[in-house]
C-alpha cells in the first residue's frame, strides 16, 4: 500500500515529493511540480487536500533583488500518491512573501512580509483556493523585518514574528518583536507589542506552541537563544520566562552564527532548535565555509513550569540547516539544507552538498543520526521543506 506520509522539498520553482518510510528512516523521491516563481514557505490546508505555495522571485534578504513576482497558489494532494498538481489559479501578492500559514480551520491564509515588513491575511474560497484579501479595521503595524506568522492553536490569537537588525555599516541596532494581535474570521485587532528591553538584544525569527500548555518557545536569531513565554488567559507575557543558549558551547568563530527553525515535538515533552553558520572565508583561492555550528539543539521540557533544559547538540551533517520537521509519529526528524559549500580538510577542500538528513527520535528525546540524501540544488536553494501526513476521506 503506498504511503500516508510524504516529505515536500523546494528547489527553486520546484516543489519535490519524497515518500517516508518512518520505520525504515527512509525516503523515496517520487515526482516534482513547478510554481510560478521560486518556493519560498509552505503550508498545508487542514483537510490535508491542499498545500498553500507562497513564492516569489525576489531574492532572499534585505539587499537582495527585488523581483516582480510574488504568488500564492494551491496545490492539490493526491489522495493515494500523495503527487502535486496546481489547483486554480495563484493569487498575487505585493511584495515577497518570507512565511505564511493558515488559521485553524483553514479558513484564512496569513502571509508574513519582510521587506517592506507587512501581514496581510487572504480568504480560502470554498473550493479551497486562495481568495480575496480581507480589509483589516484596523492598522496593523508589521514590526521591523517580520519573518513568521503563527495562529494560536484555539484560533483566538495570531502572532507576527519581527526580527529587526544587528547593528551594521553605520546604522544602529534595529530592535525585534513579537507582535500579537486578537484574531476574529480573518481581522487583526487590539495588536500588543511584546519587546523585552524596547526590542534591543532581541532578535526573534521563529516560533511555536506547546500542544497543550500556554508555553511559547521563540528562537532568537541574532542572539542564538531560545526563550520560553507564557500566555496565561490570552495574554503573552511581557518577558520570557526562561532563556537559553542555543550554542553548544562559546563561539569558536567569528563568523555569523544564527538561531532558527524552532518545533515542538508531537508529545510536548521536547523542543528542537536549528543552529546556522554559512559565512565564507578564503583558501587556496576559493569560498570556503568560514567555520561555526550546524546543530539542531534538543531540549527536555520540564512538564510543571515548561522550562527547556538542554539534553543534546547533535550535527545535522549539513550546511544551514534553514528548515526542519518532525513526522506527526514523533519518531523522525528530516533537516533540509539550503545550499551546499567548500569546506576545509586539513590541506584541502571537500564539497558539502546540499543535503536531506533524517534521524531516528528516541523515547528521551535524543536524535540518532539515521541517513542523508544529497541534493544537487545547482545555483539554486533548498529554501523550504515539510512533511504532510494525508488523511482518508
Amino acid at each position: 500500500m503506498p504511503t500516508k506520509l510524504a516529505l515536500y522539498a523546494s528547489v527553486g520553482p520546484e516543489l519535490t515529493q519524497y515518500d517516508v518510510d518512518v520505520d525504515g528512516a527512509a525516503l523515496t523521491r517520487r515526482g516534482a511540480v513547478g510554481l510560478p516563481a521560486n518556493v519560498h514557505y509552505v503550508w498545508p490546508h487542514r483537510s490535508r487536500r491542499f498545500l498553500y505555495v507562497a513564492g516569489s522571485d525576489s531574492e532572499p534578504g534585505a539587499a537582495g533583488h527585488a523581483g516582480g513576482t510574488h504568488y500564492v497558489s494551491a496545490l492539490r494532494i493526491d489522495p493515494t500518491s500523495g503527487a502535486l498538481s496546481l489547483h486554480g489559479d495563484p493569487i498575487a501578492l505585493p511584495a515577497r512573501p518570507i512565511h505564511m500559514t493558515t488559521d485553524i480551520p483553514s479558513a484564512h491564509i496569513l502571509v508574513a512580509f519582510s521587506n517592506p515588513s507587512g501581514l496581510r491575511v487572504y480568504r480560502v474560497n470554498p473550493d479551497g483556493t486562495p481568495g480575496a484579501e480581507v480589509a483589516q479595521p484596523q492598522p496593523v503595524d508589521p514590526g521591523i523585518y517580520a519573518h513568521q506568522v503563527r495562529v494560536g492553536l484555539d484560533n483566538k490569537k495570531v502572532i507576527l514574528v519581527a526580527r529587526g537588525h544587528d547593528a551594521a555599516a553605520g546604522k544602529p541596532e534595529e530592535p525585534g518583536a513579537l507582535k500579537v494581535f486578537d484574531y476574529r474570521d480573518g481581522a487583526l485587532l487590539r495588536e500588543v507589542s511584546v519587546a523585552p528591553g524596547g526590542g534591543y538584544g532581541f532578535g526573534p525569527r521563529h516560533l511555536d506552541f506547546h500542544p497543550s500548555e500556554p508555553w511559547v518557545y521563540v528562537s532568537l536569531e541574532r542572539q542564538n537563544r531560545l526563550d520560553m513565554f507564557r500566555c496565561d488567559g490570552g495574554a503573552l507575557s511581557s518577558e520570557a520566562a526562561y532563556r537559553k543558549d542555543t550554542l553548544s558551547g562559546p563561539r569558536t568563530s567569528p563568523a555569523r552564527q544564527a538561531a532558527g527553525t524552532v518545533h515542538v515535538h508531537p508529545n510536548g515533552r521536547f523542543v528542537y532548535v536549528a543552529n546556522r553558520a554559512s559565512a565564507t572565508t578564503e583558501f587556496q583561492g576559493q569560498r570556503v565555509l568560514a567555520g561555526g555550528e550546524n546543530t539542531l539543539a534538543v531540549y527536555a521540557i520540564d512538564p510543571r513550569t515548561g522550562e527547556p533544559n538542554p539534553i543534546q547538540h547533535v550535527d545535522t551533517r549539513g550546511i544551514h540547516c534553514r528548515t526542519f520537521h518532525i513526522d506527526p509519529s514523533g519518531r523522525l526528524l528530516v533537516a533540509a539544507h539550503i545550499m551546499g559549500l567548500p569546506v576545509r580538510d586539513g590541506d584541502g577542500v571537500h564539497i558539502v552538498p546540499a543535503c536531506l538528513s533524517v534521524f531516528r527520535i528516541g523515547g528521551d528525546g535524543r536524535l540518532d543520526f539515521v541517513r542523508k540524501y544529497d541534493v544537487d540544488v545547482g545555483e539554486r536553494t533548498m529554501f523550504w521543506m515539510g512533511m504532510v501526513e494525508r488523511k482518508d476521506g
